[in-house]
């Protein structure tokens, strides 16, 4: 295990610009999950990080000291933080004090659609990306697709929303999502208030891709034209509409639930 305790270091400077800024993380390829939660499942899925992040205070805890255990046992890379430091880089708080920082996956996205997919299209605010991975995850879904104007899929904001979907989840970004459903070998089901059909009515029993668009103006002309079916979720009373996590998590179990009877 190493220890800094100077602000100077050049590796705890690096460490603060990738807290800090996006642009930093997606021009590294680096990201730091935060959290206890999200360092247990990307060891158990994924296998070590570059590096764990520990404050001192946490070298205390019993779940962070089996992590260091784990690590350090399989030689991988611990630096211990004085608490101010660490509290510096970490976006959690009253957090326990560990992190990994690991590459961000980059994908590109190649053959045409054939399994169950989400595509997100402009959906920005970063709990409701994580949310929508999160539901996909849970109903068995294993690809995401993200236009140029979601949210950064792999950002600190995303990652603790999602809860480790991230994980057991394909994340495909900056994708031209209108070729991917023009290619598409599977139904493609986009979602819109002022939809005729219903989601209820749609029969689900098979793999489908899900469209979901952005929070005020939903899902692109294009997209709502190209795809096989436009689906509202019928809801009563006096609301315009389902938030966009919402709507996401009805059609997901919808289909679990045709695909379970």
């Amino acid at each position: 295990m190493k220890t800094i305790t100077s602000r100077d270091n050049a590796q705890y400077k690096e460490l603060v610009k990738l807290a800090g800024s996006s642009q930093a993380r997606r021009k590294a390829g680096r990201t730091l999950l935060d959290g206890v939660h999200l360092c247990q499942s990307y060891l158990q899925l994924r296998g070590l990080p570059e590096q764990c992040v520990v404050s001192e205070t946490s070298l205390h805890n019993p779940e962070v000291m089996d992590i260091v255990g784990q690590l350090e046992a399989r030689h991988a890379h611990v630096l211990a933080l004085p608490d101010a430091l660490y509290n510096t880089i970490s976006q959690v708080e009253h957090g326990i004090g560990v992190m990994f920082l690991i590459a961000t996956p980059s994908r590109e996205a190649g053959a045409p659609l054939s399994v169950s997919a989400v595509l997100l299209d402009g959906v920005q605010d970063p709990g409701n990306v994580g949310s929508i991975l999160r539901s996909a995850a849970a109903a068995g879904i294993t690809q995401v697709y993200c236009s140029e104007g979601t949210a950064f899929c792999w950002s600190p904001k995303v990652l603790r929303a999602a809860m480790g979907a991230h994980f057991v989840l394909d994340i495909f970004e900056n994708v031209d999502l209108a070729q991917l459903v023009r290619d598409a070998r599977v139904p493609t089901l986009a979602t819109s208030g002022y939809a005729a059909q219903k989601l209820y009515d749609i029969d689900l029993r098979q793999p489908v891709a899900w469209i979901f668009g952005h929070e005020g103006q939903g899902v692109a002309d294009d997209l709502l034209s190209s795809a096989t079916h436009r689906v509202v979720i019928p809801h009563l009373g006096q609301v315009e509409s389902l938030n966009v996590a919402a709507c996401a998590a009805v059609c997901f179990f919808e289909q679990v639930r045709q695909n379970q009877t």
